[in-house]
């Protein structure tokens, strides 16, 4: 049986200088007995796994809403998937596998209803109030909105998986870091890991769900650089694409990315000669990254993906009616708090007011906002 020490001895012999050892934590806001045969970072996992948040990620918006078929992704199954790919990159990199899906699984809890639609709403709503902003959220569920613990609010998470969350970026997604998590050091090889497999996986998926749902017309592929790569070695030339044929392509697609970050990062950690995670975080740069030749693809990549699926008729359609959805709820909310459950308004008197209804809606699945805000507005509707 492997204890907790020899589990952390394991990594300190088959981990590279760089990645971050679980022994080496910085530790926990309130000090705990850790487990006798777990680390802190897969103990911290385990957590997240188990938390109400986690699970109301089954019925929370990737792109599409969850009823509008049981086959596309939602934000729960994308999150599996960018746990599952920043293992892959982890492992082949010799970095610390359990910070690396610790963070993955943590980086969508603070996700409102209805994707991104609902984040830019909330976001508008509080802009005189603080705004609201997801990666803040997650941080807000994971200290202080998950209350599992008698002793403090939240999950009490090692500092390297609350950093990890702080510092989740992509190209066009980045916001100012909290000063307790030190906003002049980069993030750990592990956090980037996270970054970077998110762009990963929903590139790959958000392309998947399009063909699947029709939106997206199989010979449209063959305009990327990457895809006509991936189609001439499936011999898809156009015309009806078999499910099977779309599999294949998806899984390639993941493939060929996950081993240029791999190849890519190696040559880059190298280059820039770093022996410890202080080494990397002292760095301007991150080393974890695509090549050149993938950068490129990806931006073309992305850039189909914005003009023919996120801003197709039926998504934007959607995404407007969330942004009504919200909009009534938060003002019904604001203009008349007793409508808010007991246990909501409760919160008022340790929270100010507007947070504490931002969270509550950000808390709500899509399926609760649909049926809250027919109970608050339909006039046949019990509430």
């Amino acid at each position: 049986m492997a204890s907790r020490q020899q589990l952390e001895d394991f990594e300190r012999i088959v981990l590279a200088p760089y990645a971050v050892k679980s022994a080496d934590t910085q530790g926990r806001v309130y000090p705990e007995d850790e487990p006798a045969h777990r680390t802190v970072f897969q103990r911290d996992r385990e957590r997240i796994l188990h938390t109400t948040a986690f699970r109301r990620l089954e019925y929370k918006t990737q792109v599409f809403i969850n009823f509008e078929g049981d086959y596309y992704r939602t934000r729960l199954t994308h999150t599996l998937e960018v746990a599952q790919i920043g293992r892959a990159i982890a492992r082949a990199l010799s970095l610390n596998e359990d910070l690396v899906e610790a963070i993955c699984l943590a980086h969508d809890l603070g996700h409102p209803p209805f994707g991104h639609a609902g984040e830019y709403v909330l976001n508008d709503l509080m802009k005189e109030h603080g705004g609201f902003e997801h990666n803040r959220q997650s941080l807000r569920i994971v200290t202080k909105l998950e209350k599992r613990y008698p002793d403090w609010d939240g999950l009490n998470l090692t500092y390297e998986v609350r950093e990890g969350i702080v510092k989740h970026e992509s190209e066009y997604d980045k916001s100012p870091i909290l000063e307790e998590y030190q906003p002049h050091l980069h993030a750990t090889l592990e956090a980037q890991i996270a970054n970077i497999a998110d762009e990963l996986a929903y590139n790959a998926h958000d392309l998947d769900d399009g063909l699947r749902a029709g939106i997206l017309e199989p010979e449209q592929m063959l305009s990327l650089d990457l895809m006509r790569q991936i189609c001439d070695e499936i011999g898809y030339r156009g015309g009806q694409l078999a499910e099977l044929d779309r599999h294949r392509i998806i899984r390639r697609l993941i493939g060929k990315q996950i081993n240029d970050v791999i190849q890519t990062s190696l040559a880059r950690i190298q280059a820039a000669g770093v022996e410890s995670v202080a080494d990397v975080q002292a760095l301007d740069h991150n080393l974890i990254a695509h090549s050149d030749e993938f950068v490129e693809m990806n931006r073309q990549h992305k850039s189909f993906l914005y003009q023919n699926f996120y801003y197709h008729y039926r998504v934007v359609r959607m995404s407007n009616k969330a942004r009504r959805f919200l909009t009534d709820i938060f003002t019904a909310y604001v203009e008349d708090p007793a409508q808010l459950p007991t246990a909501v308004r409760e919160k008022f008197k340790y929270r100010s007011q507007l947070r504490v209804i931002t969270d509550y809606i950000a808390g709500m699945t899509d399926r609760y906002a649909l049926q809250e805000w027919e109970r608050l507005f339909a006039p046949f509707v019990k509430s």
